[in-house]
């Protein structure tokens, strides 16, 4: 038998296996389970985004490999989006390259700047990508934990100096998954001044820059002076217009690292289909008002769930971002026995925390990507089983 490469082997197991393997038998026991788990809107990509990838898949122009770095087209609308929504300059020839998702360019900046035994910054809870990008590339995580006491913002200045100097990179995900959590513009300039003193890349993740109801947009880390000196920013319209599984996503800013990132993909993949390019123009460019009725929708989706989550003993603020709800577990549990308790006694999914890192440990993650209604009714169920709560 060969061996496993080390990349591979070192992987972390896949923690949520043992919810999907009760999930599985549940199914078969005939329970109806409401999955309250997955990061993944159930609403439709708008129409006018579905004609226009049918208009141009019918042109055999787009059926030749396109440029590893996007059509000019794409970057330009990208450039012109930042501009409008962030009042933020890009230039689309060297500050913006296209990705299949942006996870898939959050993995692989990693592989553009980390040697074996380099260490990237890594927040914990979040999306498991960061760290596993980093160990494939053969680097070592170092992990910066978000405490609620801290509004779930990493404390810089808890960081080593010996750490913060051999470091290269330093994720972060603003609106935040799992936590929901925001980042304020006083926490990005720290950011910024951290990253200089210490020469770091910053690379920021804000796939939910769009996902906010609140009175206070979400900010791109990039409208910060000096933030494109530091780092770049990765985005899609993956969550914004229900598109996840059409994968196409950017990242911009600091011109040689998107430069980097743009040369490693040429070496490794043949770039997004070009009829999906233009719907992703049409996305960006278009009637906005599908993103007004997502954000209305997902807030009264999380209004649903505090409320039911308040009634049974909770004390929880809405959210005002992101398409989670991030929940203390109650007194006598884990947040995987929870999840097993919840599953088994009220045929509901939730996610437990320690699947985003060690400090998600007392956590459990709610999605709000079902309808109102299934989600009432999850919450009913978990209420009958549950009863009142305890902290």
């Amino acid at each position: 038998m060969i061996a496993q490469a080390e990349r591979i082997a070192i992987l972390p197991p896949y923690l949520f296996a043992r919810i999907e393997q009760l999930v599985a038998e549940a199914k078969e026991n005939g329970v109806d389970v409401i999955s309250l788990g997955i990061g993944d809107p159930d609403q439709p990509t708008p129409p006018r985004i579905i004609a226009k990838l049918i208009e141009q898949a019918q042109n055999p122009a787009n059926h030749q490999y396109p440029s590893s770095v996007g059509l000019l087209a794409y970057r330009q609308a990208v450039a012109d989006w930042y501009r409008q929504r962030f009042d933020v300059e890009l230039d689309p020839k060297k500050e913006v390259v296209s990705l299949l998702g942006s996870k898939e360019g959050i993995a692989h900046i990693a592989f553009c700047y980390l040697n074996p035994g380099d260490l990237s910054l890594v927040p914990d809870p979040g999306y498991p990508v960061y760290g596993i990008g980093t160990l494939l590339a053969g680097g070592e995580p170092y992990i910066m934990p978000l405490r609620e006491e801290n509004g779930f913002l990493p404390d810089l200045t808890a960081i080593p100096e010996p750490i913060a100097r051999k470091a290269k990179l330093l994720y972060l995900n603003y609106p935040n998954n799992p936590t929901g959590a925001l980042a304020t513009r006083d926490f990005f300039t720290e950011v910024v001044a951290f990253a200089k003193k210490y020469d770091l890349i910053v690379c920021h993740d804000g796939a939910y820059s769009e996902i906010a109801w609140g009175p206070v947009k979400p900010l791109s880390f990039l409208q910060i002076p000096g933030a494109k000196e530091v780092g770049i920013e990765f985005n899609s319209v993956s969550k914004t217009y229900n598109m996840t599984g059409w994968r196409v996503g950017w990242a911009v800013g600091r011109a040689d690292v998107v430069e980097a990132l743009g040369r490693l993909k040429s070496n490794i993949d043949s770039g997004v289909f070009q009829a999906i390019q233009y719907a992703a123009i049409e996305a960006l460019t278009g009637p906005q008002d599908c993103v007004a009725a997502m954000q209305a929708l997902y807030k009264e989706r999380a209004v649903a769930v505090v409320e039911g989550l308040n009634a049974m003993g909770w004390r929880l603020r809405v959210p005002e971002a992101t398409i989670y709800v991030w929940v203390p577990v109650p007194k006598g549990f884990n947040s995987t026995g929870f999840a097993e308790f919840v599953l088994a006694k009220a045929g509901v999914v939730v996610t437990p925390g320690i699947g985003y890192g060690q400090y998600g440990e007392g956590y459990f993650r709610i999605a709000l990507t079902v309808e109102k209604e299934r989600i009432r009714e999850a919450l009913a169920r978990m209420k009958a089983a549950i009863g009142t709560v305890d902290f």
